[in-house]
């Protein structure tokens, strides 16, 4: 659902060994014929079962054309990040922050660059994580997660989290702060014992979720 970068690179990912459907509110979206082929309406959708729901960040489930049907189905709603955790077990360093993220998220992968390490920068600066090529086990990512995408992740995984900072931001689709810092800390809530992560200890948002926890 929604067909920007990280909905087309998802179903060239998926459409090889999977059945894909396509849906965008905009039904003047311009799209070549595979992936006209693949399109349906919101008729068609309501006929259908599926199995998993894949939702752009860009999605807003109070806000689009598919707002009662996403609510429903809530549990079937994974991201770009989910189908790359389940598919790949590399280690990754993910950033995230109301401010600063892309600038962080360049200097380390520049860092590790240098290195000679085989490192690729992906998410919300511009490179979906699902438009990487030529994988291996070695291969480390830096992404940019941001709160959009974090919050309907369910199973993403990151080895390093980072959480840079919070101040009050796209409060129009969290709706409160309380939802915003959530999403971000979604993060740190999804990593396993053998994970580690980075908070600024000087953030008062940061600081205040770390006590209600």
């Amino acid at each position: 659902y929604g067909l920007a970068k990280s909905g087309i690179s998802s179903f060239k990912f998926l459409k090889k060994n999977n059945k894909v459907f396509l849906f965008d509110d905009n039904k003047k979206i311009s799209l070549n014929k595979l992936y006209k082929k693949n399109l349906i309406s919101i008729d068609h959708i309501k006929k259908l079962k599926f199995d998993s729901i894949i939702l752009s960040p860009g999605i807003d489930i109070n806000n689009c054309a598919l707002s009662k049907y996403l609510k429903k189905n809530l549990k079937k709603i994974y991201t770009d990040l989910d189908i790359f955790y389940s598919f790949y077990k590399n280690l990754c360093i993910t950033i995230t922050g109301t401010n600063g993220k892309s600038t962080t998220c360049q200097l380390i992968y520049q860092v590790l660059k240098k290195q000679k390490i085989d490192v690729r920068l992906a998410g919300n600066i511009g490179y979906p994580i699902l438009s990487i090529k030529n994988i291996n086990k070695k291969t480390i990512f830096v992404i940019e997660a941001s709160s959009y995408q974090l919050q309907y992740s369910k199973i993403f995984k990151s080895k390093f989290a980072v959480i840079l900072n919070i101040s009050p931001d796209h409060l129009e689709r969290h709706k409160t702060i309380n939802n915003y810092v959530t999403a971000k800390f979604k993060l740190i809530k999804n990593q396993n014992k053998n994970s580690t992560a980075f908070i600024n200890k000087n953030d008062k948002l940061i600081q205040n979720k770390i006590k209600k926890n």
